[in-house]
């Protein structure tokens, strides 16, 4: 594999900490070619569909690649604001926050933003922070439950990149935040927060429903920890808001095949929360740090549809964390936890400390 081309080097530069915040991914444009082609890249992924890649491959692109690319651009076209995809936005946002929150905690490090899949792409990315001189980064998937099919699957994607390098970096990765306290903490906020603005009382027949992303059961019988995380964090949730045990319930979307996935699923759920004339349900996705397809289209309209045509009434959607104060404070704690050691101030050259200490000195300052 040929070197990727290396910036200029000139003694004396210093060097920078970087924090790369890695989302899943979203098309370039609600558009069939455009959604093709993020797919195409998304579900090529050995960690992301485990099927035997020559059977995989046909079923992708003879049967999956030329219907759901259709349809789902037409999902992603519900979505779509004016500035673009709802998760790179707020991704976009949350790496330029974060970057202040550290600033302001006298912190003076790189912070940019990846897709794992589409773009900006991770080994574009690096090899911008490369170009600033960041020889440590800290690698932060945006994923608070790890799984094989997201999580490691982004560290593929830099030892990917590391491959094609000569100077490598120093890394540090976030394996997963799903039991962080400030992570916790602003989930409960967000739910607190909007149950206040709705005036929603705690009934006894109201349901919280926590929807996490589904995957595969026997990912959790092959050893994947995704499962009992999620059900973690959604405990620890629950404590943090008091509530009983009837008041929530956990739940996983997005089912994709025929295969069985991670139970009860969320449209079950919901159909049968309507069945048992529950009084309201609200909708929320902790494992989502930012609002996108899976949760504006999904949960908020489909749920929505789901709920009422099973007989329900009051079905509200609670917004993910995007830019909520509490998470941006939460995610700068998580990142100086792991930033610990490294060098997070700018590195003075040699002439600018020495006129420096030569004011220093002249305003008496130093003898």
């Amino acid at each position: 594999m040929p070197f990727r081309t290396e910036p200029a080097y000139a003694h004396g530069t210093p060097s920078r900490t970087g924090i790369l915040l890695v989302n899943l991914g979203t098309p370039d444009a609600p558009t069939a070619v455009a959604v093709k082609r993020y797919l195409k890249e998304f579900l090529s992924d050995p960690r992301v569909v485990e099927i035997p890649k020559l059977v995989w491959w046909i079923i992708l692109n003879a049967i999956i690649l030329p219907f759901r690319s259709p349809r789902s651009a037409l999902k992603y076209a519900m979505v779509w604001g004016a500035e673009g995809s709802p998760l790179k936005v707020w991704t976009d946002k949350q790496a330029r926050l974060l970057r202040g929150s550290l600033g302001a905690r006298g912190h003076d490090v790189s912070v940019a933003y990846a897709m794992r899949y589409g773009n900006p792409s991770i080994a574009s990315v690096l090899d911008t922070l490369h170009a600033e001189r960041c020889d440590r980064i800290l690698v932060l998937p945006m994923y608070p439950q790890y799984s094989a099919a997201t999580t490691a699957s982004t560290f593929d994607a830099i030892q990917s990149w590391c491959a094609s390098v000569r100077n490598v970096p120093a890394f540090r990765f976030v394996r997963s935040f799903h039991d962080d306290p400030g992570y916790i903490d602003a989930l409960a906020r967000q739910i607190q927060g909007f149950r206040a603005r709705q005036a929603i009382a705690l009934e006894p027949h109201r349901k919280l429903v926590m929807s996490f992303h589904g995957v595969p059961k026997r990912s959790l019988t092959m050893g994947d920890p995704y499962h009992c995380e999620c059900l973690k964090t959604a405990r620890l949730v629950a404590e943090r808001l008091g509530l009983a045990a009837d008041d929530w319930v956990v739940a996983f979307q997005s089912r994709f095949g025929k295969a069985e996935w991670l139970q009860p699923y969320t449209t079950a759920t919901l159909t049968a929360l309507a069945g048992e004339r529950v009084t309201g349900v609200d909708l929320f996705c902790p494992g989502f740090p930012a609002d996108c397809l899976e949760t504006l289209e999904e949960i908020a309209m489909e749920g929505r549809d789901t709920f009422v045509a099973a007989g329900g009434r009051d079905y509200r959607y609670i917004s993910c964390l995007n830019d909520a104060p509490a998470w941006i404070a939460a995610l700068a704690t998580l990142a100086e936890s792991h930033l610990q050691g490294w060098p997070t101030r700018a590195v003075e050259p040699p002439a600018a400390r020495e006129a420096t200490k030569r004011r220093a000195v002249e305003r008496g300052a130093l003898v």
